[in-house]
């Protein structure tokens, strides 16, 4: 019985065949660049890798990390809270209402140019109680306002 000889592909590379004792030829590995060695002309693939640096100094970083993205999110809430339907309606109610004017006088507005909105505002639920500085052309006053949803279909008190 003749058994058929497996055929080659064209163009398909052939594999260095090594005997079982004989290990193949390895590359010596080069050590990494070291700082101030000079400029890197020649990067290889099988250099050795750079240590590792145990210190952990992004640790002192951590609280300054913390505080800016509190400071952020409490900015961005309040600006969110600023910017709503809700205040632009309060202040506009304040600047027509004739005991209003006639305590902080005209052109009412924030008293600050960054105001700052404390309280709650939460429309879903039905539940507004905020507070924040506004000015007139003769004096400044907090305004608070607060509104009650007692249940979902009824109107707000």
């Amino acid at each position: 019985m003749i058994l058929p000889r497996a055929k080659r592909r064209v163009g398909a590379p052939r594999l260095p065949i090594f005997p079982r004792h004989v290990q193949p030829p390895r590359r010596n590995l080069i050590p990494a660049p070291r700082q101030n060695s000079g400029p890197l002309l020649e990067r290889r693939s099988d250099r050795e890798l750079p240590s590792v640096n145990s210190n952990r100094r992004w640790w002192r970083t951590l609280p300054f990390f913390a505080v800016a993205v509190g400071a952020a999110m409490l900015g961005i809430f309040n600006y969110q809270k600023s910017s709503s339907s809700v205040v632009s309606s309060t202040l506009y109610a304040l600047r027509t209402s004739p005991r209003a004017r006639e305590i902080l006088g005209e052109e009412i507005y924030f008293a600050h140019k960054m105001p700052w909105i404390s309280g709650e505002m939460n429309q879903l639920h039905g539940r507004i109680d905020i507070s924040f500085w506004v000015k007139g052309s003769k004096t400044q006053g907090k305004m608070r306002f607060r509104s009650i949803r007692p249940d979902r279909m009824s109107y707000v008190r």
